[in-house]
């Protein structure tokens, strides 16, 4: 298996993307393909016992910034790191592709420039993968797409459930949740209402909407949103973990008493951080695109881009691509049916196993 990862993503590029790769080559035996700038990343190889490790290098002259518009980087950077890997990609000379760079470029590229989406896919989806109690949950879409429609919304639910399945490792039949303001049924807007009616029709292990509360609480292992709520909760989610860990040091710095206690319980503290840190996932899929393609944040450290790359490798493993574009094409002629008209409260006198809505074509 081969994995092509921008050496140009982080912050700190090429630093933690090349320790990142080494790492993962070392651990799973990985071919591993790093792009960008060949002196920066042949600097930093130096410092890693490679011996037995299959890592090359393709240079690329140029590198997109976190500042890059995605709008412009196709003309503007055409020879970038992550077109690049991605032009491997799409010409089957890798399997994969990760970076930890602009999120907006890369889904730019991806989408524009080379591997393009799966035939039938409306939108493809940027996903997250949050750890739940040791339980891996997906949540899609976090940011690609601020206004949807309720067509896309069930593609993301389908997407969503075929990668908790082939390459988390859930059941079979994964949950499926529809985030929402509340759990009873009619809540939400226009965009949730529909999509959930048309989600309660297909073939799908849909438990309805939910609310964070729920999601926390493992009720779900897929939770579909459009980008803009999506995004606000994953920013939500790390500010909140990083909010409430700081806030836990400083009380215990605070009194001596507590600070010999959280001494002794500091192994129990590293324990809980690494259960919630979206670092020990690394990377998340963006879901429709022609291949698999794993983006990070640009803060990540070696741990991060090491387990994006095994994201990627369960991704690869699992055929995720070819399930979505094999699996989906039924569902996606469902997905494009609307309710006709749509009432909600008791004058519907909606059963719980089903709608008595008429649908139109």
């Amino acid at each position: 298996m081969i994995i092509a990862v921008d050496a140009m993503g982080t912050d700190a590029c090429p630093v933690a993307d090349v320790h990142g790769a080494v790492l993962a080559a070392r651990e799973r035996g990985l071919h591993v393909v790093l792009t960008g700038d060949e002196t920066a990343i042949k600097r930093e190889l130096a410092k890693y016992n490679t011996t037995g490790l299959t890592i090359d290098i393709v240079h690329a002259p140029q590198a997109i910034t976190m500042h890059d518009k995605p709008s412009v980087i196709g003309k503007g950077k055409p020879d970038s790191s992550m077109h690049i890997a991605l032009k491997m990609v799409k010409d089957k000379q890798a399997d994969a592709f990760v970076t930890m760079g602009n999120t907006g470029a890369a889904h730019a590229v991806a989408m524009l420039h080379t591997v393009g989406r799966i035939r039938g896919v409306k939108r493809p989806a940027l996903s997250a993968v949050f750890p739940v109690f040791g339980h891996p949950v997906i949540f899609t879409d976090i940011g690609a797409n601020a206004d949807a429609k309720p067509e896309w919304m069930v593609q993301f639910a389908l997407m969503g459930a075929i990668y908790a399945e082939r390459a988390l490792g859930t059941s079979s039949n994964p949950r499926i949740g529809l985030l929402s303001n509340g759990e009873e049924e009619g809540k939400g807007n226009t965009l949730i209402r529909e999509t959930a009616e048309i989600l309660a029709r297909l073939p799908l292990n849909f438990v309805g909407n939910v609310e964070p509360k729920q999601v926390f609480h493992n009720q779900a292992d897929v939770v579909v949103s459009d980008g803009f709520v999506g995004n606000i909760l994953l920013k939500t989610y790390e500010a909140g973990t990083r909010y409430l860990s700081e806030h836990i040091r400083r009380t215990i710095r605070a009194n001596i008493v507590w600070t010999l206690a959280g001494a002794v319980l500091r192994p129990a503290f590293g324990r809980v951080r690494t259960k919630i840190d979206t670092t020990e996932v690394g990377g998340a899929p963006l879901l429709g695109v022609d291949g698999v393609v794993i983006i990070g944040h640009g803060s990540s450290n070696e741990i991060a881009v090491r387990n994006a790359v095994f994201q990627a490798e369960r991704a690869v493993s699992g055929d995720i691509v070819n399930h979505i574009r094999q699996r989906s094409p039924r569902l996606w002629r469902c997905s494009k049916v609307y309710p006709r008209r749509v009432w909600y409260g008791p004058a519907a006198k909606r059963s719980a196993t089903g709608s008595h809505h008429r649908y139109g074509g």
